[in-house]
């Protein structure tokens, strides 16, 4: 790597190797490309066929739209970095990338949240879900997950930058990671940054709190179901956005409790893929392939696509 200046910061290569590095890059690349396909793919679905209107595929396609930008942040600055065999990042760039990863993880934390929210109100009370999440309740719900996200980012974003760096510039990490840069901080300037965190770790708490009291009630409301199709069809509609919950939260957790290393080894960096790059990418297999609905809507939009061709 080429050597860095005080108005910027080195991020850290995958292998010494430039073969590795180039191996690395390649499989980053697949996988934000199988990422970027599925999104698109639940995107077009939810937005072209009629019968895919309800909320519960209102929130997925901005789901889908979420972890799309989720992905974008990171992977692809990293593909070019070790391409270019660059690693050198701007303050500027690294500002703008570190606002934008917690942006949009905290829209997906949301996002999650309202989505079990309208899997609770479907669920157990059935004859009021019109009533109660109608289009304005919708649309209400994806502007609060908006204005909170930036709410967080910007909190985020603001306290780790108001510190002053030190040392070597070098930030152990495929991109901006918070914790390592308050590693760069001086003396204990990183306490303004710890205050924020320990809010967006209640907002978190919150978040999952209520994730998990829906789906208390709704499992008790599924299995006091005395038709074994009812029960059946409403696991069909809740089981992948638990799952989706699950995968998000639980790799998220690593980012808490993996305690950021001057000498991070293929752990540290499994670890940070795992969420970073694997809940956008499974996040559409998940729907996708357990979803009948968006399978028949996808197949029509194909079929549409290839009569057009022939006409």
């Amino acid at each position: 790597m080429g050597n860095f200046t005080m108005n910027g910061f080195l991020l850290l290569e995958f292998s010494a190797t430039a073969e590795l590095e180039l191996v690395h890059a390649s499989l980053f690349l697949v996988l934000y490309v199988v990422a970027l396909t599925g999104n698109l793919l639940i995107i077009t679905a939810t937005s072209m066929d009629s019968s895919l209107q309800s909320p519960m595929y209102f929130f997925l396609k901005h789901l889908s739209f979420l972890d799309l930008c989720y992905i974008s942040v990171t992977v692809p600055r990293s593909i070019y970095n070790a391409f270019t065999q660059s690693g050198y990042i701007s303050l500027g760039e690294c500002i703008v990338q570190c606002f934008a990863f917690i942006l949009f993880a905290a829209a997906e934390m949301s996002m999650l949240t309202v989505m079990s929210y309208d899997r609770y109100v479907a669920i157990c009370l059935p004859l009021r879900y019109e009533i109660i999440m109608d289009v304005r309740t919708c649309v209400h719900g994806v502007i609060g997950v908006w204005i909170s996200a930036v709410i967080i980012g910007t909190m985020h974003t603001a306290g780790t930058f108001s510190i002053h760096f030190c040392g070597s510039h070098i930030i152990h990490q495929f991109f901006c990671d918070i914790p390592q840069l308050l590693k760069l901080s001086c003396s204990n300037e990183y306490i303004k940054e710890l205050g924020v965190s320990c809010f967006v770790a209640i907002m978190v708490f919150l978040c999952v709190s209520l994730i998990v009291m829906s789906y208390i009630q709704i499992f008790s409301t599924v299995l006091r179901m005395p038709s074994a199709e009812g029960r059946a069809k409403a696991f069909s509609t809740c089981l992948p956005h638990l799952a989706v919950v699950i995968l998000f939260i639980s790799t998220s957790f690593f980012e808490f409790l993996k305690p950021p290393s001057d000498s991070p080894n293929a752990l540290d960096i499994l670890l940070t893929i795992m969420y970073t790059v694997v809940p956008p990418t499974l996040n559409p297999m998940i729907y996708s392939l357990r979803n009948q609905a968006i399978m028949a809507a996808l197949r029509k939009v194909f079929q549409m696509r290839k009569s057009d061709l022939f006409c």
